[in-house]
């Protein structure tokens, strides 16, 4: 298959298909531009097959690589556009860079990848599914940590004001350099290998340095370019006429499954661990928007928040994912500069790799949805977050990744985030998000008594003194046994209050610390989070790239596209085909459509009066993988996609059986094992 991807012919048929009226002028000539490409190139298909192997290093000139990459990615975008899988949003108005419009099959894909999700999530592991308002008050948010962490770094061109993400431009730098530059030392492409590898720990000072270091310029009019600085991504509004109640368009469908977590504990009896899930409309307000569907302002997000005991992250279900084996990318292996490696998902939990069984068991949760989506499982990786990218509360965190021509794509990303979230919004609500374990008998435990003097605090802190008694309450044990030594030892402590930003002196009669022992019939705690969250439009974009293939036409003089996408998530199951112009099988065929109906399969009928063998290019193009072809009033010949085998059915069985193979009772050998076959 990934032969004829990269065939050069295939290359040139299938741009030159895809130009049509429709596209705009830039389009055109971007189009006509990689034509020229793809016939100065010389390279042999050979090495052309192995551009997408994750391990195999092709022997190719790395500009020459880009190109073809290039190439294959404008060959499948424009089969995507011109049949209208996806569109840019508000065309005739010169259309919003990052929006999008999915059209009737691409929204069919989506549909379908979604049903998909909640039958192998919501249903398998009775997720508890919330649909929550997209726009959030600023409180939430500022909870959460995103009014005032949820940004990337900018610069602006200095003369026209445009704006660019810092980060992408350093990057594409380096990435140019290395690909294009046939005059680049060893020396200075390792140095710019280094650059890429800890971009995403660089400071706004680091990066600026480096932009100035390497005359990095604004892309369109080569001005100088500001100092990097942060740039929230957050879509603001008001809520309400009066403008005094500020929100956001919500960055991610999370804070909506944590905010109501006491009532979803209360509604699930009170019992954990439980999950509940969340598929809807995210927004972020992405500086430059690029690569079609991978990075957009408006995206759909399907979330899961899985509450666990944090004293036992176990499941019981790890058993049945276990022995899966698949590609993992640990951090050790990333800084010592190896590749990812199969690694059994059991091995990887009993040996550390991965932080614990619930972890493991929605890694390989992911691992099988995905594949089973038709995710080329050999362009499929886990990546273990360095240290630089973990959030300081996370446990452990892994990305699904998948490789693209756009290179490894994060589409998928499974935190262990132990119980930062409900943690924060119970002290921003006062509201207690916690979880009880009931003791059979009473236990004596000691516990720890931090009683603030506020009548002290209050005549040394005046405005300040509510921040600082509760930063006090909110001590750990071995910080308050340290303070309360301090107290006794020299009548004063140091002690620094976060939300002040300052250090500031407690006094002995402000304060009290004590460990007491208690009988306790219940032990309170707060539930950690194991979080997937799956972007769907990347995951649906990778799709799209791994099931495109090309194959002749029946004489040979062309190429035609075929997306090879399994039956679970195709636009169209099936299309139904009158050989010929005649009454008797145009009723034929709107007899079986209404059968196809009535069992629920989406189809498409066409009596149109083109060649069949046009009908059915038409079709493989958009993925549908069965044809009924109405030749008889009896009996009718039912065509397979991918291996062009045909068999007779009669027309009383046809609905059931296309039924029975796009629901998965039956393969496609069971049926033509079954029926007798049938030569075009």
């Amino acid at each position: 298959m990934v032969d004829s991807l990269f065939n050069p012919k295939f290359l040139l048929n299938s741009l030159s298909l895809s130009l049509t009226p429709r596209h705009s002028d830039t389009r055109k000539k971007e189009i006509k531009w990689m034509i020229r490409i793809i016939k100065r190139s010389s390279v042999k298909r050979s090495s052309l097959t192995a551009i997408f192997s994750s391990r195999t290093k092709p022997e190719m000139n790395a500009s020459q690589e880009a190109h073809n990459r290039e190439a294959f990615r404008q060959a499948v975008g424009n089969t995507l556009e011109r049949r209208l899988f996806y569109i840019p949003s508000l065309k005739i108005y010169r259309g919003v860079a990052g929006l999008y419009d999915y059209g009737p099959p691409g929204c069919a894909v989506k549909s379908n990848v979604l049903a998909f999700w909640r039958q192998h999530f919501v249903l398998e592991e009775n997720m508890l599914e919330v649909d929550c308002p997209c726009v959030t008050p600023e409180i939430v948010l500022k909870a959460s940590g995103h009014v005032d962490k949820f940004t990337d770094l900018m610069v602006k061109d200095e003369k026209t004001g445009t704006c660019y993400r810092a980060d992408h431009l350093l990057k594409d730098y380096c990435k140019d350099k290395l690909e294009k530059d046939p005059n680049l030392s060893a020396e200075k492409a390792a140095e710019l290998s280094h650059v890429l590898a800890v971009l995403d720990d660089l400071s706004a000072e680091e990066l600026g340095a480096k932009i100035k270091e390497y005359g990095i310029s604004a892309p369109d009019t080569k001005n100088p370019l500001s100092d990097p600085y942060p740039f929230n991504l957050m879509f603001q509004t008001s809520i309400g006429p009066s403008g005094l109640s500020p929100g956001y368009m919500r960055p991610e469908t999370a804070q909506g499954i944590f905010v109501n977590f006491k009532d979803l504990y209360y509604y699930n009896g009170n019992k954990l661990p439980f999950a509940a899930a969340q598929i809807g409309q995210a927004f972020r307000n992405e500086i430059s928007p690029r690569q079609g569907l991978l990075r957009v302002r408006e995206f759909t997000l399907a979330e899961i928040e899985h509450f666990v005991d944090p004293e036992d992250k176990s499941h019981p279900k790890f058993s049945e994912v276990a022995q899966f084996e698949f590609f993992m990318f640990p951090r050790e292996d990333q800084v010592s500069g190896q590749h990812a490696r199969r690694i059994p998902i059991g091995e990887a939990v009993s040996q550390g790799i991965v932080n614990n069984e619930t972890l493991g068991y929605f890694i390989g949760r992911v691992y099988l949805f995905l594949t089973q989506l038709g995710i080329d499982k050999d362009r499929l990786r886990f990546r273990q977050h360095l240290g630089n990218e973990m959030a300081h509360y996370a446990a452990d965190c892994w990305d699904a990744e998948i490789e693209c021509s756009y290179g490894w794509i994060e589409c998928v990303g499974i935190a262990d985030r132990s119980a930062y979230d409900l943690r924060a919004h119970t002290d921003k609500s006062g509201v207690a998000l916690v979880a009880h374990e009931k003791f059979l008998e009473p236990k004596e435990v000691e516990k720890l008594v931090i009683t603030p003097v506020k009548k002290e605090l209050g005549l040394a802190f005046k405005g300040n003194q509510r921040m600082v008694v509760e930063a006090l309450e909110a001590m750990g044990e071995k910080e308050a046994m340290e303070m309360k030594a301090n107290l006794e030892e020299k009548g004063q402590a140091e002690f620094h209050v976060c939300t002040l930003d300052k250090v500031v002196t407690i006094m002995k009669n402000m304060l009290s610390i004590s460990k007491e022992k208690k009988k306790e019939h219940q032990r309170v705690f707060t539930p950690s989070v194991i979080e997937p969250s799956f972007g769907i439009g990347r995951i649906i974009y990778c799709l799209y790239e791994h099931s495109f293939y090309t194959r002749p036409s029946r004489d040979g003089d062309e190429q035609l596209n075929v997306f090879r996408f399994p039956a679970l998530i195709a636009p169209i199951k099936c299309t139904v085909f009158p050989l010929v112009q005649n009454q008797q099988y145009e009723e034929v065929a709107r007899g079986i459509a209404r059968s196809l109906t009535a069992v629920g399969i989406s189809y498409k009928i066409d009596i149109t009066g083109t060649s069949i063998g046009k009908r059915y290019a038409r079709t493989d193009e958009l993925g549908v993988p069965f044809a009924i072809t109405v030749d008889s009033e009896s009996s009718v010949t039912v065509r397979e996609r991918d291996s062009k085998q045909q068999i007779r059915v009669s027309v009383d069985e046809v609905a059931s059986v296309i039924k029975e193979v796009i629901d998965g009772v039956s393969t496609w050998a069971d049926v033509l094992w079954r029926y007798p076959t049938h030569s075009s």
